[in-house]
């Protein structure tokens, strides 16, 4: 009996390791907090690879952010992609991305834009903030960028819903 318990036990613990870095309930979905993005893994002109270069610099920021997404992330959405999202291709995710930087860069307000733009209803609608921290239930990439920006910063993500671009409040 004790040597069947400890043989099912076993196979659960390689079972569990092999689940590690896949998108399977119980492994893990992704890079730990302190993997940084290689050059080579930012696939986009708008991904801030250089903020996520970075080591972490907080264990707990609040942060608010701005979601744009495309065509080709809408199997993330279960059939909820925003209709301007449903309609775009990455390139003009990007080219989106860019002009709402470029807002930020000329002095525009993130709420005012995150209230324009964001295709995360939730947020958009509610202006509310994010917590992130490494156990934060928020996808990876978020929470990577989240926790390498400093007060004040912007940055920009890609996850499975599309880019993220995220300004740090504390």
């Amino acid at each position: 009996m004790k040597r069947a318990r400890a043989v099912r036990v076993a196979i659960a613990v390689v079972l569990g390791a092999a689940a590690c870095g896949t998108a399977e309930p119980g492994g893990m979905s992704g890079p730990t907090i302190n993997n940084r993005l290689s050059p080579q893994e930012a696939q986009s002109r708008v991904i801030s690879a250089d903020i996520l270069a970075r080591e972490p610099v907080a264990n707990r920021t609040m942060v608010k952010h701005i979601l744009i997404g495309w065509r080709d992330k809408a199997n993330a959405y279960g059939g909820n992609i925003d209709p301007r999202a449903a309609n775009r291709t990455k390139q003009q995710a990007e080219a989106q991305v860019e002009a709402i930087l470029e807002k930020l860069r000329a002095g525009g307000d993130f709420d005012a834009l995150m209230t324009e733009y964001s295709e995360d209803k939730g947020s958009a609608a509610s202006g509310r903030p994010f917590e992130v921290s490494p156990d934060a239930h928020l996808v990876i990439e978020f929470r990577q960028l989240g926790l390498r920006l400093q007060v004040g910063e912007v940055g920009v993500t890609e996850s499975d819903f599309g880019f993220h671009v995220i300004k740090r409040l504390e």
